[in-house]
């Protein structure tokens, strides 16, 4: 099997509260005890459940023209938070003869010959469609929180009063959204 390889990390947090560190020194750090030489790093910031994310998109056409033969990720839900996702895309580099390795269950996609394992394959989605869950479920539970805080307290819940720009201010801070969104209303 080659041993050239790319490393894929992503956070879902656009702010700097999150970053890709941890992920990448750690796969840095399995590819180099398996020997392999890591070609290229891609990085993003962006929902695994959004099928628009250009970073993994360049990765993955990248690794289908043969930049490298092995994805390295640090765990399934960084592909995706869909199952769908995530068994989609595994076998679209499994057809091209890409390796993918998730390193927090120490799997590979593809047997040493380069046929894909059925093991993995398998565990591969049934982790696939626990992280679906578990985003679907981060999701419930944020919404009933904001449900609660509202019914114990409709007034506090939103922008304080009185902090609302003056609509003079917004218009002249924003000239450009202001002269594109008149145009357009004004159709």
């Amino acid at each position: 099997m080659d041993n050239r390889a790319v490393i894929y990390a992503r956070v879902s947090s656009t702010s700097d509260r999150q970053n890709t560190d941890r992920q990448i020194v750690d796969l840095q750090s399995y590819a180099e005890r398996a020997g392999l030489e890591i070609v290229e790093i891609y990085q993003e910031k962006a929902s695994g459940a959004k099928d628009d994310r250009p970073v993994l998109a360049e990765c993955i056409s990248n690794l289908m023209e043969s930049q490298a033969r092995n994805l390295l990720l640090s765990e399934i839900s960084r592909l995706s938070r869909t199952m769908k996702g995530v068994v989609n895309t595994l076998d679209q580099l499994a057809k091209a003869g890409v390796n993918v390795y998730i390193q927090d269950i120490g799997l590979n996609s593809l047997l040493p010959d380069g046929s894909e394992n059925p093991t993995t394959k398998m565990m591969l989605t049934i982790l696939a469609l626990g992280a679906e869950m578990e985003r679907n479920n981060i999701h419930n539970r944020m919404e009933s929180g904001r449900r609660f805080a509202y019914e114990r307290n409709p007034e506090k819940f939103g922008r304080p009063k009185g902090k609302k720009r003056p609509e003079d201010e917004i218009l002249s801070k924003y000239p450009e959204v202001v002269k594109k969104l008149s145009k357009a209303y004004n159709r």
